[in-house]
């Protein structure tokens, strides 16, 4: 029996499910309808890592030989779509308490919470260029709703903002698939790329200009420079929940996008040495200092936390741009590392402003005293960020670092390991006055100690953090099994 319906389930399930949601009538309850949410978030988990853990192929719809809508799974797929559903777990479950009985977090957030992952599922699990476009734009227009959930001026500003970006990238991504197209190459993902030197001809600065076309584009939606501005504009007014997915999800769909355009399509040998990689090598080293230093003058908690996924985002484009094994480990490593670490970074703070109504850094002295759990788990991510050893971003940054060292090119050998450790005193610099202040607020000028009020932090919310942050430690302390995995598809890429 054919069991290729299977890559449907990840797809269609939340999708329906959140159709179903959104009818009159169901789950009354704000808290039962998001029981609902973290259940189906639960069984989307298990469907994904069953679709993406094995060999299967199923055909959406087929214009062409060289033209079809199809679900083709490979281990890359694995990684980013179980991590997705993980994530989209997580936050269902901080997202009950986090929205409590407000007027935030209704049916039609709740619908596109769910709809968004089942379309990013789809995204991940596309065998070619032409589907993995199509459900990208969905992903754009399906997380709009958790943007602008709070309906405010500024709230629908910044999703006019996220749409503006998404779509100008796209469409650059879009002209290169059309070069592609017209120059004979497939789109299908193939392990290694398609185009080699001899086979791209006269062709060859075309093609080479559709590669940088899909590379500018797509680092848009992970944030790297010039297309940055929507990070910024649309994680401060989104509700915490959303902003830690955009962060720590959503934007390592660009870099997905990225790495099948380099890859899977093009191949490393033939952008290895020309003005493609180059250019790619300096918009990130650009980007993760721009990122750092501009976090580290920021006041505002959320945009804070916005521009250090500018930067953090960039650290994975580094590596992928390093056309080197070590390199890509180190991107493939700290694409979960970051992920588990910016989702903590992001629901920490939304805890804070839930409880204490202040956003600003300069507003949560004594905070670690209030909310001490939070606070140690923010603490924990932070020092795991920076990449304090044994945590997991040490491990990442080090073949980062390994890689530009080993690559044959004399900018990213000097200059590359050099911005990574600027990078992460910057990180040190915005990230742990926080706890500092946190725990050692200081006295009043009379030398009395403050007394802070304890406040009541609700496991719900805890529970998602302490997960994450144990995953961040843990793979640190423990990390084979996850580098046996990542080695394997770097192994078939390099």
């Amino acid at each position: 029996m054919n069991k290729d319906w299977i890559l449907l389930l990840p797809v269609l399930f939340p999708v329906l499910s959140g159709i179903v949601l959104a009818l009159p009538n169901i789950f009354p309850g704000k808290k039962g309808r998001w029981g609902f949410v973290a259940a189906v978030c639960a069984l989307e988990l298990v469907f994904m890592l069953a679709a993406a853990g094995g060999s299967h192929e199923f055909t959406l719809v087929r214009f062409s030989d060289r033209l079809a809508f199809v679900l083709r799974p490979d281990k890359l797929s694995l990684l980013f779509g179980g991590l997705t559903a993980f994530m989209w777990l997580a936050s269902a479950v901080y997202s009950g308490k986090y929205f409590g009985h407000g007027g935030e977090g209704g049916k039609i957030y709740q619908t596109f919470f769910l709809v968004s992952v089942g379309v990013i599922a789809a995204l991940c699990l596309s065998g070619n260029l032409v589907t993995m476009y199509m459900f990208y734009e969905m992903m754009t227009l399906s997380m709009i709703p958790l943007v602008i959930e709070e309906r405010t001026k500024e709230a629908v500003h910044a999703g006019f903002e996220f749409l503006f970006y998404s779509i100008a990238g796209a469409f650059l991504g879009l002209a290169g698939f059309f070069i592609f197209y017209g120059c004979g190459i497939s789109l299908e993902f193939v392990a290694g790329g398609h185009i080699t030197v001899q086979a791209a001809g006269e062709n060859k600065e075309l093609l080479l200009v559709a590669c940088f076309l899909g590379i500018l584009g797509f680092g848009s939606k992970a944030g790297m420079f010039p297309l940055h501005g929507w990070l910024p504009v649309a994680h401060p007014v989104a509700p915490a929940p959303a902003s830690a997915l955009l962060s720590g999800n959503v934007t390592k769909m660009g870099v997905l996008f990225i790495i099948r355009i380099v890859y899977y399509v093009a191949g490393a040998d033939f952008l290895r040495g020309t003005w493609v990689q180059y250019a790619f090598l300096a918009l990130t080293m650009i980007t993760v200092l721009m990122g750092s230093v501009i976090a580290s003058r920021e006041q505002l908690l959320k945009r804070r936390l916005a521009y250090s996924t500018v930067s953090q985002v960039s650290y994975v484009l580094f590596g992928a741009a390093l056309l080197h094994p070590a390199g890509m480990l180190g991107a493939l490593m700290h694409v979960v590392f970051h992920s588990a670490v910016k989702n903590t970074l992001f629901l920490s703070a939304g805890a804070v402003i839930h409880q204490t109504g202040c956003k600003r850094a300069d507003e949560l002295s004594g905070i670690g005293k209030r909310m001490p759990v939070t606070m140690w788990l923010y603490t924990l991510v932070s020092l795991t960020l920076i990449g304090i050893p044994p945590t997991s971003a040490f491990l990442s940054k080090w073949y980062l670092a390994q890689g530009a060292l080993a690559a044959d090119i004399p900018v990213a050998r000097y200059l590359g390991p050099a911005i990574l450790l600027v990078s992460a005193v910057f990180t040190a610099a915005y990230l742990l006055p926080l706890s500092v202040t946190g725990f050692l607020p200081g006295k009043e000028a009379d030398g009395r100690e403050v007394v802070y009020r304890r406040e009541k932090e609700s496991i719900w919310m805890v529970l998602p953090m302490a997960v994450l942050t144990a995953a961040a430690v843990g793979f640190g302390i423990f990390p084979n099994g996850l580098m046996r995995f990542l080695n394997t598809i770097c192994g078939a890429i390099l």
